[in-house]
C-alpha cells in the first residue's frame, strides 16, 4: 500500500510556504526588515532554510511564527492533513489514511482550523439588511 505522504516532496512544501509567505520576499518575523541573510539549513529538515535578519540579528526559518512549528511531525504531513481535509474527508479517515496518532490529529485539525480562521478577511456589510429576533 503507498503512503499518501510519500508523494509530497519536502522541497516543494518547504517552497510552497516560502512563497505563500512571502511573496516579496523574505522579511524578518520581528521586525519586518527585509535585510535578510540566508544562515543555513536544519539538522534534522535540509529543505530548511534558516535566515538572519541585519536589522534586530534575529535568527529564523521558514516556519518560525506558523501553525506549523514547534511540532514534531513533518511538514507534508501537514500538507498532506490540509490536502485530505479540502477533500472533506474526517478525522478519523485522515488519521488513518496518514498513518498518525489520533491525538496529534486533533491537535493538527485545531490548529489548521485556527489559522484558516485568522487569514480570514474581516465581513463588511453594506447597504440594506434585515436581523430577526433571533
Amino acid at each position: 500500500m503507498v503512503n499518501i505522504q510519500d508523494l509530497f516532496d519536502d522541497a516543494k512544501c518547504y517552497q510552497a510556504i516560502r512563497e505563500m509567505r512571502w511573496p516579496d520576499g523574505v522579511t524578518c518575523p520581528q521586525c519586518s526588515s527585509d535585510s535578510v541573510i540566508k544562515n543555513g539549513r536544519d539538522d534534522t529538515e535540509p529543505h530548511r532554510q534558516r535566515y538572519e535578519c541585519r536589522g534586530c540579528h534575529r535568527r529564523f526559518d521558514d516556519l518560525t511564527d506558523t501553525i506549523f512549528a514547534g511540532h514534531h511531525q513533518p511538514l507534508r504531513t501537514w500538507i498532506a492533513y490540509l490536502y485530505l481535509m479540502g477533500l472533506n474527508l474526517s478525522g478519523l479517515q485522515i488519521v488513518q489514511e496518514l498513518e498518525i496518532n489520533k491525538d496529534n490529529a486533533r491537535v493538527m485539525i485545531q490548529q489548521l482550523r485556527q489559522g484558516i480562521v485568522e487569514r480570514r478577511p474581516p465581513v463588511a456589510l453594506e447597504g440594506e439588511f434585515e436581523c430577526d429576533e433571533v
